[in-house]
């Protein structure tokens, strides 16, 4: 791939003297969507920790546009371009929906995505904007933590575990704007548990098993069966 917006090559992770990620290596083109799959506990959200500066790593280990940003901390990370959705949400539960998606766009990084912008992607927000942040549902809040991530205006977005704990037709709801998401460029990798949604939306699709890519490829080219083995190691 010429020229990634984002290069990871041999990312290891540690928690302690505990070993999360092994040499990792991972690209990304502008305006692809990449998949990231694999069994509880394959390093998937320490990978995704990893890249938005939330785990310092060596700086050569993470390339944003040919920049070593590995050694950066998280706040340098958004300003650069890249926001994380992280696993669970974390909304700020003292704030209404508004102001959670406020607090998205404090850096100012110029974009189009604006108040307006994510109300007319996500209407169920608009609707609920002065609402405390604990009264919406998983859905709703997954879109209310979408949402605060674009309002950074990243060239870059990472969605951890984006259908966890959320009812089938509100995944399908989430997985159908997220075309709308990318019209504009934007790249985003894409955390999953549910094989079948990560082959649908992706371009690519890599297979953490035990912290180590175990399998890269298409959806066109990976048959279910090669991704379930990778997946269980089988």
């Amino acid at each position: 791939m010429p020229d990634p917006l984002l290069a990871v090559e041999g990312l290891d992770a540690h928690y302690g003297d505990f070993q999360a990620l092994f040499g990792v290596s991972l690209k990304i083109a502008r305006g692809e969507v990449v998949a990231v799959v694999g069994a509880n506990g394959a390093g998937k959200s320490t990978l995704l920790q990893s890249i938005a500066g939330l785990m310092r790593q060596a700086p050569g280990a993470i390339l944003l546009d040919g920049e070593a940003i590995g050694r950066l901390p998280a706040h340098a990370v958004v300003a650069r371009g890249i926001a994380l959705v992280p696993e669970g949400r974390k909304l700020f539960p003292s704030l209404t929906v508004e102001e959670n998606l406020l607090i998205g766009g404090q850096l100012g990084r110029p974009g189009p995505w604006s108040l307006t912008r994510i109300y007319e992607l996500f209407p169920m927000l608009a609707e609920r904007r002065n609402s405390s942040s604990t009264t919406l549902s998983g859905g709703q809040q997954q879109m209310c933590a979408i949402g605060r991530a674009l309002m950074s205006n990243p060239r870059l977005l990472l969605c951890d575990e984006i259908s966890l704990g959320l009812a089938p037709i509100v995944i399908r709801d989430i997985y159908a704007r997220l075309p709308a998401i990318v019209a504009d460029g934007l790249a985003l990798i894409i955390v999953e548990q549910d094989i079948m949604q990560a082959l649908a939306a992706a371009a690519r699709v890599y297979c953490l098993q035990e912290g180590r890519v175990v399998l890269e490829g298409t959806p066109a080219t990976l048959t279910r069966e090669a991704v379930a083995a990778a997946y269980f190691g089988v």
